[in-house]
């Protein structure tokens, strides 16, 4: 398939032919902008970037084009968006041209992490929206001479009672939208809404159920060729000699690009680059680079290692006996992102710009990270997001935008695709952190939670592209950068110690984060960070507590939770799956688990029965059974993909997945070594319940389920065979040991 190459733009291209709002988006970035108005903060990312015309465009014919620095990675925010813009600009949805993450056209939001496209760009797009709908109406009322409160504003135009009209292109011409937003809106009211809350059908879907180019990986532009990367074996190796004449004389081979240990065929066809890579990986010496821990002593290795201390929640006495006090261990291992396309680039280097085509999550920060690397200035690099089939979290799409960067800059002129093998993304994408948590509590005469004592160790959970030592190969050049130091990423919010912080009312409770910064094994971010975890382990204890108490495990969790929002969302949950009505059938076991996102985002809990094969150790997922408060739902089909999407994924991370090695390299490096769940093993059947909350704040839905799916498991599967597992994830093998003893 053939995609027309979309050329650079150029500054003098911004300021001469990109419409207002990239007129002003690329003098805002100048620093020539309007700054925002003093005062209450701004909704959203409205607060950084301030301007209307930066995230709504209308031009002289009244199309409308609205710009976000967020990315679709399948989480259907495109789709949502383009609700709240139309919603608020009293438009069909098919009106609106929605342009993502882009750092030549589109407000600079970050990464596309944390749930916070909805919170963050959602927010600001539908207030802009809405007041670029009031500036409309004031501009219609002056030039018609009417008061604006009798106008009103639809399908691109405002009309007047006596059937006077002014389209929106003639309204917004000049500079008309290139005001400072304000901090309130006049929003549609919940009664009012007609796009919003609607079930609008992804913009995304339709191209790729029918094979249409939609992703990097399906790019094809005119001149392109095709690169692979020589990779050593393993971590800190570097080439100690290369002879590269056998494969710079075959077929196909337009270059050997080379800088230091980064080495780089060329080639005009994929499978010509490839069997030119293996020929040079035949004549390439590596030095040895340093062992790697034993994998069977993970744990005892990372919680010996130097950790960084700090307590995160401290009130009363963490260590009062009670009448019964339990105490217990939960691991989980290194995790991959199992990214199912493995990732890839697009480059050029063309009129002293650089041009990258990237699913990276985070535009600008790749765009600084590769300017860096090739000593340029920031505007000489533009980073264009196009979608991955692929992952959440900091798999390999940022190392791969350096690898085309750096063979493009030796290649002028050139489209270079560098698509990462199989092997390239299991064994050199940074994984999800392994972790330890250690847990104790009390519960008093009554059956009450009275002291909790929580420790968590982890690396860090974020490595994303800051300084360009981040990218792979920037760490293998002649003259190398350095990745930059771990850092933990600070509460509320949290990495390894996201939702550490129980949500539970405990009298007696302290809560300590052990970063470990020496990391013996790549890692960074893997959705939803360290609350996976935390939450397995809080949400398994929890139900070990209500065991010690001999209490219902929902009925002691609503007795403990004092947020009126989670009880609600609990109760919603336990009552949808009938958890009080009938038994499980002989050989099943029914789990329950919730939590808030960080608690601070959406709310989710969920119910499930399962049942574990003693002789082959697989587990069989029953009825599952969501329920979700993601504050006002703007798509609610969106809201329960995500919740599907994310108790899948969970459930293979609970039940599979697990990064293997040796002392020397990844071992886990194709399907057969690292096996994620296949369709014959997804539950039986999946509801989500949403409890919309029309008016309140968007919450974000993509990571809400991760950590409560994987403590339904395991608590299911502690109630299906009387053994409780604590150590990630519950595979056929360790299922089989476990149940065998």
């Amino acid at each position: 398939m053939t995609k027309p190459f979309i050329p650079p733009l150029s500054r003098r291209a911004l300021l001469a032919g990109g419409g207002a709002v990239i007129v002003s988006f690329a003098l805002m970035r100048h620093g020539l902008a309007q700054e925002a108005p003093a005062g209450p903060k701004l909704p959203g990312d409205l607060s950084k970037t301030p301007m209307l015309d930066a995230w709504i465009g209308i031009d002289a014919q009244g199309k409308i084009t609205v710009f976000t620095g967020k990315a679709e990675l399948g989480q259907g925010v495109k789709t949502a968006f383009i609700q709240c813009a139309a919603e608020e600009l009293a438009v069909q949805p098919s009106a609106i041209n929605l342009i993502t993450a882009d750092t030549g056209r589109t407000p600079d939001e970050g990464y596309t992490a944390g749930s916070h496209s909805m919170q963050d760009s959602g927010t600001a797009i539908r207030n802009a929206a809405a007041q670029v709908r009031d500036i409309m109406l004031s501009l219609a009322a002056a030039k018609l001479s009417i008061d604006a409160g009798t106008l009103d504003a639809r399908d691109g135009k405002v009309s007047a009672k006596d059937g006077r009209s002014l389209g929106y292109g003639e309204l917004a011409s000049g500079q008309a939208l290139h005001v400072a937003a304000q901090p309130t809106s006049r929003l549609t009211p919940p009664d009012k809404l007609k796009v919003i809350g609607s079930n609008l059908p992804r913009v995304d879907i339709p191209g790729k159920v029918t094979g249409a180019p939609m992703y990097v990986q399906d790019m094809r532009p005119d001149g392109m060729l095709h690169a692979r990367v020589l990779r050593p074996a393993n971590y800190g190796a570097r080439l100690a000699s290369l002879s590269a004449d056998a494969a710079r004389g075959m077929p196909g081979v337009v270059n050997i690009v080379q800088d230091g240990s980064f080495v780089a065929v060329v080639a005009r066809g994929e499978f010509e680059a490839i069997n030119a890579l293996n020929v040079l990986s035949q004549n390439a010496q590596w030095s040895d680079g340093p062992q790697l821990p034993e994998q069977a002593k993970i744990y005892s290795t990372l919680t010996a290692l130097p950790s960084q201390d700090k307590t995160i929640l401290d009130k009363g006495d963490p260590a009062q006996p009670g009448v019964k006090r339990l105490k217990a261990t939960y691991l989980r291992p290194y995790q991959s992102h199992g990214s199912i396309g493995p990732s890839c680039a697009l480059a050029i280097w063309q009129d002293d710009m650089m041009t990258v085509w990237t699913h990276s999550q985070g535009v600008y920060p790749l765009r600084n990270a590769i300017a860096k690397m090739l000593s340029l200035p920031s505007d000489k690099v533009r980073c264009i997001h196009a979608e991955g089939s692929g992952c959440y979290g900091h798999n390999a799409a940022d190392d791969v935008a350096g690898d085309a960067a750096l063979i493009a800059r030796a290649m002028p002129g050139t489209p270079i695709r560098v698509q990462w093998m199989r092997e390239d993304e299991h064994g050199w994408e940074p994984f999800g952190p392994a972790m330890q948590t250690q847990v104790e509590a009390s519960i008093d005469g009554q059956g009450k939670l009275l002291a909790w004592q929580y420790d968590v160790w982890s690396n860090t959970h974020s490595m994303r592209p800051g300084g360009p030592g981040n990218l792979l190969a920037a760490q293998y050049l002649a003259q190398p950068f350095q990745p930059d130091p771990p850092m933990p990423i600070p509460q509320p919010e949290g990495g390894g110690d996201r939702n550490a912080i129980p949500l539970y009312a405990i009298p007696n409770a302290r809560v300590v984060s052990r970063f470990i910064p020496q990391m013996p094994i790549r890692v960074s971010a893997l959705r939803g960070l360290g609350a996976y975890h935390n939450i397995f382990t809080t949400e398994s204890f929890m139900d070990e507590m209500a065991d010690a108490a001999g209490a219902d495990p929902v009925a002691f969790r609503l007795a403990h939770l004092e947020d009126e929002r989670a009880r609600a969302v609990v109760s919603r949950a336990a009552d949808a799956f009938g958890w009080t009505k009938d038994k499980p059938a002989a050989g099943w076991g029914r789990g329950f688990a919730f939590a808030r996102y960080k608690n601070l985002a959406a709310y989710c809990a969920i119910a499930l029965e399962l049942r574990a094969d003693r002789t082959t150790g697989n587990i069989e997922l029953g009825r599952v059974v969501a329920a979700v408060d993601s504050g006002q739902a703007v798509n609610p089909d969106g809201i329960r993909n995500q919740i599907e999407g994310a108790i899948v994924q969970s459930s293979s991370w609970t039940i599979l997945e697990e990064v293997t090695f040796d002392r020397t390299s990844i071992t886990s490096r194709d399907w057969s070594s690292y096996p994620i769940l296949r369709f014959p093993s997804l539950p039986q059947s999946v509801e989500v319940h949403i409890v919309n909350r029309p008016n309140a704040p968007f919450l974000g839905t993509g990571e809400a389920a991760q950590g409560p799916m994987s403590a339904a498991i395991g608590n299911a599967f502690a109630r299906a065979t009387g053994t409780r597992i604590r150590q990630l994830p519950l595979s056929p093998q360790r299922v089989r040991a476990t149940l065998a003893t």
